[in-house]
């Protein structure tokens, strides 16, 4: 990959929860020349947002309004969605794009909105580890378009083919998010796609991660992604030296607004070779 890919990273609460308007701006962004937008994943968050839109849906809507960009939710927290029903969401949704879904994964936080203890879902990180891990087991089975059979810890899919399969080969392209100094997220991020660094406060740590990764990829000759989430007029030049491929303009989730967004827009993507 030559030079760095811009996308824009959405919060998709109160005024940008509304999927007509987020189609609308993923259309000006394809003509702007950005190369992907990415959607928060949430039940809800806290004050004072109050509305929240459903990611799945609005990125059916922006895989409509456009050709070429690149998009996909950053991150879904997998532990609180079915594998199987996630396996046939995304092999769906890359078939209407023509190929163009990311699937960014995590383990999720209870922190913002309580929306995982409001609503019965697993607390103990532990297990949404290893609950992500088991799912991502089944996806990467499932997109094969061969009979998946898995007995765990958690889920069972019993000799279940779930066609059409994506167009995307072998599957959907996964990144994985995690703080830069955790191992295993680090680890889960090498067996897969893509590393997407949260809380990243410094270029030397995406180098470090970046030379672990390579470490842990010995051999592997398949694309890998960096994608680093900096605000709108960060010098994203260090990051991309230290190995970042992707830049996500990030938005506060509490303020973000649509006149916000478009002004990042209308000012387009970084230009690093």
């Amino acid at each position: 990959m030559t030079g760095l890919r811009s996308a824009l990273w959405l919060p998709i609460f109160d005024e940008l929860a509304d999927p007509v308007v987020v189609a609308r701006l993923a259309a000006e962004a394809e003509e702007a020349g950005w190369h992907g937008m990415f959607v928060w994943d949430h039940l809800r968050w806290r004050a004072p947002v109050r509305q929240v839109a459903d990611p799945w849906i609005t990125l059916a809507a922006i895989a409509t309004a456009t050709e070429r960009l690149r998009f996909g939710p950053m991150v879904t927290p997998i532990a609180r969605r079915r594998p199987a029903k996630l396996a046939k969401e995304t092999a769906t949704l890359d078939r209407l794009s023509g190929g163009r879904l990311t699937l960014g994964v995590g383990l999720g936080s209870d922190r913002f909105g309580a929306e995982l203890s409001a609503t019965g879902e697993e607390l103990d990180d532990r297990r949404r580890g290893e609950m992500l891990d088991e799912s991502l087991e089944i996806l990467t089975a499932a997109w094969s378009g061969e009979p998946v059979h898995h007995h765990g810890r958690h889920y069972t899919a019993d000799g279940i083919s779930f066609l059409p399969r994506p167009i995307q080969h072998p599957g959907v392209p996964v990144w994985a998010a995690g703080f830069p100094g955790n191992a295993k997220p680090i680890r889960r991020a090498a067996r897969h796609d893509g590393f997407f660094p949260v809380n990243l406060e410094h270029p030397d740590q995406l180098a470090e991660v970046v030379t672990t990764i390579a470490v842990l990829r010995q051999g592997k000759t398949t694309p890998y992604d960096i994608a680093i989430a900096l605000p709108p007029g960060a010098d994203a030049a260090p990051y991309v030296k230290a190995g970042a491929t992707w830049w996500l303009a990030e938005f506060a989730p509490d303020t973000v607004s649509l006149d916000q967004v478009r002004g990042a827009l209308r000012d387009g993507p970084v230009d690093i070779e």
